[in-house]
């Protein structure tokens, strides 16, 4: 099966999915940081497509960012100056071709994350 790359995005505060935040994946090469994708979460808190598409695919290093700070100015969440969180970067390595899934938990104070299915 050919590999691919999905996320899924909840507000841990309201109990909702995190629609509206933007989501960047970069591939890490050699001391080279390559953007290959933007989206932008929809209203059940994934991206309407693959982030990293069957097609795309490759083992490597690469690195998602999360735009948390902008999702939260966006939905009303109260300002900090400087905020807490802002872009949330997760690093991580895809050893084979499979279904890798990066689900990010977040809150105006702190996320977290796991491989998910």
């Amino acid at each position: 099966m050919p590999g691919y790359l999905t996320t899924h995005v909840l507000d841990t505060a309201r109990g909702l999915p995190a629609e509206g935040m933007e989501v960047v994946l970069f591939r890490l090469d050699g001391g080279q940081r390559t953007e290959l994708a933007r989206l932008t979460t929809n209203s059940d808190g994934r991206t309407n497509r693959q982030i990293l598409p069957e097609a795309d695919f490759a083992q490597g290093i690469y690195e998602l960012e999360f735009h948390a700070g902008d999702w939260m100015d966006a939905t009303g969440i109260a300002p900090e100056s400087p905020r807490f969180l802002d872009v949330i970067p997760i690093r991580f390595g895809m050893s084979k071709d499979d279904h890798y899934h990066v689900p990010l938990l977040v809150s105006p104070f702190g996320f977290s994350t796991y491989r998910g299915s």
